[in-house]
């Protein structure tokens, strides 16, 4: 009976947590007191376990600051094979509780993503989409971007690209594009842009492909859109990340590699989070979940800034003073 009174107290105050969750700006002291409560509903978990639920449930109770906005859209950029397909899944298998292949990966060479798509990703067993839609674009090749144009890309940001819109650099997104969007709103719009590279690839990239990044991103500043990175493959280049996900930021190795991404990327290291997606794994392992929602954790962030900075201004009626 007295375990059964701390279940109830317990699952109260679980419940009382996830409701300031959903409309505070401010989570992480919110988070806490939810990954506590889990600890006293569920005494037998892991600290590994405990933080992955905690984190799957602020994920899932994220909603924009801004009232105009229902989602956080995402645009994933970065080059061919470097992993933006896999991130997307890998985040999905997270929430669905297994692996599972929502976007189709291609190969290391070949981009098989040739159109804008939109990922909702959908809560716990099926649940209703969380606020995060992450966008999924052909991959950047070489000193160039094949199949994507500058101006294809930031139409994409802007809101302007049909969903489903194959590109093609002889046919520029444009006012005829069937679909086209000629005044976005806010659900349109890209509100944070993640860009994607391989770390066991950094050392071997085109060296066009950094003016290539650099240019991407003074003209996404422009926009005032907030901009990130994921570090994939991170297990690839470190022997001991690879056994022990934990180690990853204690890893020299790693550190290293992401002052190289922040060198390619023109981008401080504090925007970068390494990941490790799930690529030919048959079960999800808990730590490497709560690397990867931590990466999710880390885009809304900044995708929600945006919200802050783009909230309409509510003047209120003007006063007729009747002077």
């Amino acid at each position: 009976m007295e375990m059964m009174g701390v279940f109830l107290r317990g699952s109260l105050e679980l419940n009382h947590n996830l409701r300031l969750l959903r409309r505070t700006p401010d989570t992480q002291t919110v988070i806490r007191h939810v990954a506590y409560t889990i600890a006293v509903i569920m005494p037998n978990l892991t600290e590994a376990k405990i933080r992955q639920k905690a984190s799957l449930m602020k994920i899932s109770s994220y909603r924009p600051s801004c009232h105009e906005g229902t989602q956080a859209r995402v645009l994933l950029l970065g080059p061919v094979g470097s992993g933006k397909s896999s991130f997307i899944s890998s985040v999905q298998s997270v929430f669905n509780g297994r692996v599972t292949n929502r976007a189709m990966v291609g190969t290391s060479s070949t981009s098989f993503t040739k159109k804008l798509q939109s990922f909702n990703i959908h809560g716990q067993k099926g649940e209703d989409p969380t606020g995060l839609v992450l966008c999924d674009i052909v991959g950047l090749g070489g000193g160039e971007m094949t199949g994507l144009t500058l101006h294809d890309i930031l139409s994409v940001i802007k809101g302007h690209a049909p969903e489903g819109h194959k590109f093609s650099p002889d046919q520029p997104v444009r006012s005829e594009t069937v679909g086209y969007v000629k005044k976005p709103g806010l659900k349109d719009k890209i509100h944070c842009v993640a860009f994607v590279v391989d770390a066991s690839k950094i050392l071997t990239y085109p060296k066009g492909l950094s003016t290539t990044f650099r240019l991407l991103r003074k003209h996404i500043s422009d926009l005032d859109i907030h901009q990130v990175a994921l570090l994939t493959q991170i297990d690839q280049i470190c022997p001991e990340t690879a056994k022990d996900v934990t180690q990853v930021y204690k890893s020299r190795i790693i550190r290293g590699m992401m002052n190289k991404a922040g060198d390619l990327l023109g981008m401080s290291t504090s925007y970068i989070v390494p990941v490790k997606n799930y690529s030919s794994e048959l079960d999800l392992n808990v730590n490497n979940d709560v690397l990867l929602l931590r990466a999710v954790d880390h885009i809304l962030q900044y995708a929600d800034l945006y919200f802050q900075d783009n909230a309409p201004q509510h003047t209120g009626p003007k006063i007729d003073l009747g002077i």
